[in-house]
C-alpha cells in the first residue's frame, strides 16, 4: 500500500531546484499530492514543502533525494505525513493551554504523542491525570532552577523529543537552554508586551483602554519573547470589558494560537528564514 510522506527542502535559490526535486520523486515511484514553495527576495534562500504518496521506502525516497539535496547545497528532510512528533510540555498553574493541546490530542486533530508533562507546581496534575498522561513537578527557585533544567534535558534524551511546549510556563529558560532547544521549543504570550510587562497585564490594559487582545506563539530564543513567531490572533474588544472578561477573552485567543502553533510545526509547516518563519499551510 502506498505510504504518504511530507518532504521538506530549504537551499539558496537557483534554477532548477523544482525540476530536480520532483524528478528524484517520480524516480522513488512517488506521486506530489501537495506542493508549496517559497523564493525568500530578503535571504535569497528557497523553500519547499511536498506531500508525497510512494510504494517506495521512506529510506527509498530519502536515497533519491539525498544526491540532489547535496548538489544543490540544501537540508531536506523527509517523515512520515501522519507520524505523532514527540512532545514535552511545561506548565506551571493555568490550565487553558494544556488543556487545548490535549483535547485536541484526543480527538485526533493533533498528533502529538506526550511522554511527560513536567511542571513547577503541583496544580494540573489533576489534568494530566484526566488526560492519562504523566506528571511531574518540582519546585523552581534562583537556587534550583539549574535542577530542572537538568530534569528537562534528561527527558528531552530519554524520550528522544522531538518539540518542547511551554504551555503558559511561567519560568524563563536560561540562554543555555535557549540555544539548545533552538527550532523545538515554543513559547505563547500575550500580545501586550513590550507594553504591558510585569504583573497582572490584563489590568494594565483596562487602566489604558485597549481595543485589541491577542496572543503570539513563537520559537524560543535567548531573547526573551523575540523568538520567529509562528502564529498570531487578535480580536476586538471595547470599553464595556471588566478584567475579568479580557483574561478570559486572552486566554482563549492563548490557547487557539499555541495549539495552531503546535499543529504547523507536528505537520513539517514551518520552516526557518533567519529571524522569520516561512508557514506552509
Amino acid at each position: 500500500m502506498p505510504q504518504r510522506s511530507v518532504v521538506t527542502l530549504s537551499c539558496h535559490d537557483q534554477p532548477g531546484i523544482v525540476h530536480a526535486v520532483s524528478g528524484a520523486i517520480v524516480t522513488a515511484q512517488g506521486n506530489i499530492t501537495e506542493s508549496q514553495q517559497y523564493s525568500s527576495p530578503d535571504s535569497g534562500r528557497f523553500f519547499m514543502r511536498i506531500e508525497v504518496e510512494h510504494t517506495s521506502s521512506q529510506e527509498e525516497l530519502r536515497a533519491h533525494l539525498r544526491p540532489v539535496t547535496e548538489r544543490l547545497g540544501g537540508q531536506c528532510e523527509v517523515d512520515a505525513a501522519d507520524r505523532p512528533r514527540r512532545c514535552l510540555i511545561l506548565v506551571s498553574t493555568t490550565p487553558h493551554c494544556l488543556h487545548a493541546l490535549l483535547s485536541r490530542r484526543r480527538l485526533g486533530t493533533l498528533p502529538i504523542d506526550v511522554p511527560m508533562i513536567l511542571s513547577n507546581h503541583p496544580d494540573l496534575a489533576n489534568v494530566a491525570d484526566f488526560y492519562g498522561l504523566p506528571f511531574e513537578w518540582q519546585p523552581v527557585s534562583p537556587a534550583t532552577k539549574p535542577q530542572m533544567e537538568d530534569r528537562i534535558r534528561q527527558l528531552v534524551a530519554e524520550y528522544d523529543i522531538e518539540l518542547v511546549v511551554l504551555a503558559r510556563y511561567m519560568q524563563i529558560l536560561s540562554s543555555e537552554l535557549s540555544d539548545e532547544l533552538a527550532g523545538r521549543a515554543i513559547n505563547i504570550h500575550h500580545s501586550f508586551l513590550p507594553g504591558f510587562k510585569g504583573a497582572n497585564p490584563y489590568r494594565q490594559a483596562h487602566a489604558r483602554g485597549v481595543k485589541l487582545i491577542g496572543a503570539t506563539a513563537h520559537f524560543v530564543t535567548a531573547d526573551l519573547d523575540e523568538g520567529p513567531i509562528i502564529a498570531q490572533h487578535v480580536t476586538s474588544v471595547n470599553h464595556n470589558k471588566t478584567v475579568t472578561q479580557l483574561v478570559e477573552i486572552g486566554r482563549d485567543i492563548e490557547s487557539v494560537t499555541l495549539a495552531e502553533a503546535v499543529r504547523l510545526f507536528v505537520q513539517h509547516r514551518i520552516l526557518l528564514d533567519g529571524l522569520r518563519t516561512v508557514i506552509f499551510d
